[in-house]
């Protein structure tokens, strides 16, 4: 931790104040409203937080390997992944895998994720943000970034999460995670490596939400430092 700059020591500093300030607020904030659902204002705004969080981790994880912040960017949009051409050898209806082939271009399926870091103007990472994620969730973003690899085949993953519920010891925060074993078999049958990235200690508990006072986590220097390291060594192949 004492590598890094003023900068970004007070960067993390100001990261972990806003997230005391809304996951202490976000409670009265949600209650108070009268024109949305309690459980949909909780979400939105712990998912916000994330998706703010992570890309100022990353920033600063660019920043701290002494590259520009004008060669990195987070340019949403929404990838056309292509229709499988293997799957036309499995359609047994002539006039069907015809039509399909005369229309291929029309055949794709919009495909994004919460955070695309462009370098250099080129798409080189995809990054998942997360209040939690258990195994069935896990489970959608492999596929989701299984059709963003199939067109861009050099990508990076990263799933970053603010609690884990995926089992195992991805909440431990730990140098060396083991993972779990229902999360590494889903691993298994997706050719994807994925970092994920666990901000919060201690696995999410459904009747122990953190928005509430006595079930409050507090969010640490040690693994926000921790975070930026991971995306430092994502990033490091694109100084």
């Amino acid at each position: 931790m004492d590598t890094y700059s003023d900068h970004i020591k007070k960067e993390i500093e100001a990261i972990i104040a806003a997230y005391d300030v809304l996951v202490t607020g976000i409670d009265k904030k949600a209650q108070d409203s009268d024109t949305r659902a309690y459980g949909g204002i909780i979400r939105a705004g712990k998912g916000k937080l994330v998706e703010s969080t992570a890309w100022q981790l990353i920033e600063l994880a660019w920043n701290s390997l002494g590259e520009s912040s004008k060669r990195i960017a987070n340019i949403k949009s929404t990838i056309k992944s292509p229709i499988n051409r293997d799957y036309l050898d499995r359609i047994e209806d002539d006039e069907i895998r015809d039509h399909i082939k005369k229309n291929i271009k029309d055949y794709y399926y919009p495909t994004k994720s919460d955070i695309h870091v462009y370098i250099d103007k080129k798409f080189e990472i995809a990054v998942e943000c997360k209040s939690f994620t258990e195994n069935a969730m896990y489970k959608r973003i492999m596929v989701d970034f299984t059709l963003l690899k199939k067109t861009y085949p050099d990508l990076d993953f990263a799933l970053v999460q603010l609690e884990s519920q995926l089992g195992g010891d991805y909440s431990d925060l730990t140098t060396k995670i083991f993972g779990s074993t229902s999360t590494h078999t889903l691993t298994s049958f997706f050719d994807i490596d994925l970092d994920i990235i666990t901000l919060l200690r201690g696995e999410r508990k459904v009747q122990k939400p953190i928005h509430k006072k006595e079930y409050y986590k507090p969010l640490t220097k040690e693994n926000l430092y921790a975070a930026i390291e991971i995306f430092k060594k994502i990033l490091r192949k694109y100084k």
